[in-house]
């Protein structure tokens, strides 16, 4: 079986990948994950994180895949030993001091070696085995031929997991200094500060600097194709599901830790329908163009497939257009379950009477309504839910599931 395995960058996100088909999840504590920024656990969250999950029969993989310098081993030993005792099911490691310390303090816990370990070949992969390693997560620049070399040169129980869909890096497997050079945050150690995103000028000849940074010049080539030189597209391999399926890799990664609970969920939603599309009848198996629909209602870059067919050599993959193309508004989130379709939802943006909504179910792509018949709890009538999470009731033509969630149609 394929896993699917989703980010959680806070409880609200988490709970919205396993609702909606996660088999796993990955998450960071307040310490050593490689996305300082996002909400992240602390330990006694992480904790109530487990527990809800392994509820659910959904694994908890928390990352230690920054590389920590040496004042900060006293206080990784302890965190590595309540990862432990909470019970989680695995730990993604990147750096070799780290993966040795973590053999010797806690021998059961399962390892997985970070894309950020970049390992593109067999022999590395089995490096990583014989040092302990259950998983290896491999670099995004390798094809998918070169996955399927890499499966039949390694152990059978050494699982493979790649990233299917996502932002993906300009540098390689996500070393990069820029971040460093321009704001003193560390991208290696969780604080990427994403200065590919940012805009740039190249009004000084054979030179560029980012806009607000003018005194900071870096010497370029400026290309035909534009100069868009460090922002890559987002990956997405929706329409090649049975090619992944029929691969050799193990677990089908999403990335998103700092993106929306709605985010996690639309992207767990449709991958999780089109793999159990797949696994109905293999050789029968029909890619459905709505699923493309749903995941152009996140917020995403332009897609592509990554480097999946193609090497960095011949297509790096950047964008022609900056910025991220926005997701629809997520409107609303049923709070129970409602067989006649009017229920209880609480509100994420403001929705009012007659807006075209769509209402999102696991296992189902977006079914489109008019909202109508909007009131309070206590029946009193409303023209609009304009408040932050402000509880109303509206009646949907469906029936409702708590969880389901009405974005916007437009």
């Amino acid at each position: 079986m394929k896993e699917l395995l989703c980010p959680a960058g806070n409880f609200e996100k988490m709970k919205a990948a396993i609702l909606y088909g996660a088999d796993a999840v990955y998450l960071a504590s307040d310490m050593f994950g490689m996305r300082a920024a996002a909400d992240n656990f602390t330990l006694e969250e992480l904790e109530e994180a487990t527990e809800y999950a392994h509820a659910r029969g959904v694994k908890i993989y928390v990352t230690v895949n920054t590389m920590p310098h040496t004042n900060e081993y006293p206080r990784l030993k302890k965190y590595l030993l309540e990862y432990d005792r909470i019970g989680v099911d695995a730990l993604i490691i990147s750096d070799l001091g780290v993966l040795t310390l973590a053999r010797e303090l806690i021998p059961n816990m399962e390892i997985h070696i970070s894309t950020q370990a970049s390992i593109v070949s067999a022999d590395a992969a089995n490096a990583y085995y014989k040092l302990g390693a259950k998983r290896v997560v491999l670099a995004r620049e390798l094809s998918l031929d070169e996955i399927n070399e890499i499966r039949r040169n390694t152990p059978k129980d050494l699982e493979l997991e790649c990233f299917i869909h996502g932002s993906m890096c300009i540098s390689y497997s996500g070393r990069c200094l820029l971040s460093n050079f321009y704001t003193g945050r560390d991208a290696n150690r969780g604080a990427c500060a994403q200065p590919c995103r940012w805009n740039y000028t190249n009004s000084l000849p054979l030179a560029f600097a980012e806009e607000k940074r003018l005194d900071d010049v870096l010497n370029i080539e400026e290309y035909k194709e534009g100069s868009f030189v460090m922002s890559s597209k987002d990956m997405c391999m929706i329409e090649h599901i049975d090619d992944l399926m029929e691969s050799g890799i193990d677990s089908f990664k999403i990335e998103g830790r700092m993106k929306s609970a709605y985010y996690t969920a639309i992207c767990a939603n449709t991958y999780k329908m089109a793999m159990n599309e797949y696994l109905k009848s293999p050789e029968n198996f029909k890619y459905n163009p709505l699923w493309l629909r749903e995941l152009e209602s996140v917020s995403h870059r332009e897609y592509a497939t990554g480097f999946y067919y193609d090497s960095p050599m011949k297509n790096p993959q950047v964008v022609t257009q900056n910025g991220y193309l926005r997701e629809k508004a997520y409107l609303c989130v049923a709070t129970e379950n409602s067989d006649t379709g009017y229920a209880l939802f609480t509100q994420r943006n403001k929705i009012k009477e007659g807006d075209v909504c769509e209402i999102i179910t696991p296992g189902q792509i977006g079914r489109r309504f008019v909202a109508t018949e909007l009131t309070l709890p206590n029946g009193e009538k409303i023209e609009s839910a304009p408040h932050p999470y402000m509880e109303f009731k509206m009646k949907v033509p469906y029936e409702v599931k708590a969880g389901d969630i009405i974005r916007s149609a437009e």
